[in-house]
């Protein structure tokens, strides 16, 4: 039997290279995607690592279940950490997965086995959000020129067509990158947030990284621009991040510092309880590669509104059916008003946005990236 036969019926050892894992303070959707798939690989039966950074408190080696978790790094040494880890190991794997947030981890320059580049978005805009425009346009260059010659053989897997359209932008042809949705955490006693009633007045809600690309500052102007036609109008703010106090100096400074409340990180029950409560979830992020937060309040009836350029969620939401996409700012608020003021409408696309949520699972997930890994390896050694 040659290796490609064997690598095709036995289990597959699996590198995951990864910025943060799901007990970093700062995780967010990307490490979901990664920590859910890499359950699904390992349940399985596959031997799958996930490497990534080290953060205050944290063990440098512990298991998620059946996966191993190995950290070493902070939020940038951890590239340097996964390269020598993958230098000292690279015969214990027969694949990598090497998770790109603007930068990638560079896995094929050490690499002796296939390096799928698994990307949920491009960057673009966030570079001189986050650096300045000087280290921004750094970062874009590395992301848009150095990045894709430095993967120019290795496969592709993203969360959107949306995003695979952007990768086809930087030259990475389209039948090189594969589109696995990403799954959606359905709690085993959902049917009973059913039972949980809507807040007695209007709600917004927003759930995510406290970050500036994710432009939260957008949500409170909306209460500000809404205020005087709905008095009691509330804005939740759910999750962590060293942005917050920018945004509660913006709400003061918007004259709503009253109407919006800052929850911090929330248990899941708190989680879904929040968007089960909540009338509408706004996502005004600049970019999303999918938009997580939009199909778990679908779980709920709770329809969202986000902004059309931000990719992946024109996929996650279905415009006019499971919620609402606008153009900009002055269009995001008449949707708010439209929604708020219209409860037949917010049920018709709650209950749409519903059997949406329903429709995604990380069981079918990790199965469809199992498939693309299986193809990816087996190719390579056959």
């Amino acid at each position: 039997m040659v290796e490609g036969d064997r690598l095709a019926s036995r289990p597959l050892r699996i590198l995951y290279l990864s910025w943060r894992d799901r007990e970093h303070p700062e995780a967010g959707g990307s490490e979901t995607f990664v920590e859910r798939t890499a359950e699904i690989l390992a349940e399985h039966g596959h031997q799958v690592t996930l490497f990534t950074a080290r953060f205050p408190g944290a063990a440098e080696t512990t298991w998620h279940d059946r996966v191993r978790v190995v950290r070493g790094g902070g939020r940038f040494g951890v590239y340097a950490h996964a390269l020598r880890h993958l230098a000292r190991h690279r015969d214990d794997y027969d694949l990598v997965l090497d998770v790109q947030n603007g930068v990638p981890f560079w896995s094929p320059l050490l690499a002796r086995v296939p390096v799928v580049n698994i990307v949920h978005h491009v960057h673009r805009d966030q570079w001189p959000m986050v650096l300045g425009k000087q280290l921004g346009a750094v970062g874009w260059f590395l992301e848009s020129r150095v990045a894709p010659w430095a993967y120019r053989r290795s496969d592709y897997v993203t969360v959107s067509e949306a995003t695979r359209s952007d990768l086809a932008e930087l030259g990475i042809a389209r039948d090189r990158v594969s589109v696995v949705y990403s799954g959606n955490d359905q709690p085993a006693d959902l049917d009973s947030y059913a039972e949980v009633p809507r807040t007695a007045e209007p709600s917004l809600m927003v759930l995510g990284r406290l970050v500036p690309h994710k432009h939260n500052e957008v949500a409170i102007d909306v209460v500000a621009a809404l205020a005087e036609r709905y008095p009691t109008l509330q804005l939740h703010i759910v999750g962590s991040g060293y942005w917050e106090e920018a945004l509660r100096a913006h709400a003061q400074s918007s004259g709503v510092g009253d109407r919006v409340n800052f929850h911090g990180f929330v248990t899941e029950a708190e989680k879904h309880r929040l968007l089960a409560e909540s009338w509408v979830v706004l996502m005004p992020s600049q970019k999303e590669g999918w938009g997580l937060t939009i199909v778990e309040a679908g779980l709920h009836a709770t329809p969202a509104i986000a902004f059309a350029y931000a990719g992946g969620v024109t996929e996650s939401i279905v415009a006019g059916e499971t919620g609402l996409l606008a153009a900009d700012v002055p269009e995001l608020v008449a949707q708010v008003d439209a929604l708020l003021a219209d409860n037949h409408l917010r049920g018709k696309y709650g209950a749409n946005a519903r059997r949406h949520a329903r429709s995604f699972s990380w069981e079918r997930t990790g199965t469809e990236l199992e498939g693309h890994v299986r193809r990816i390896a087996v190719r390579a050694r056959g």
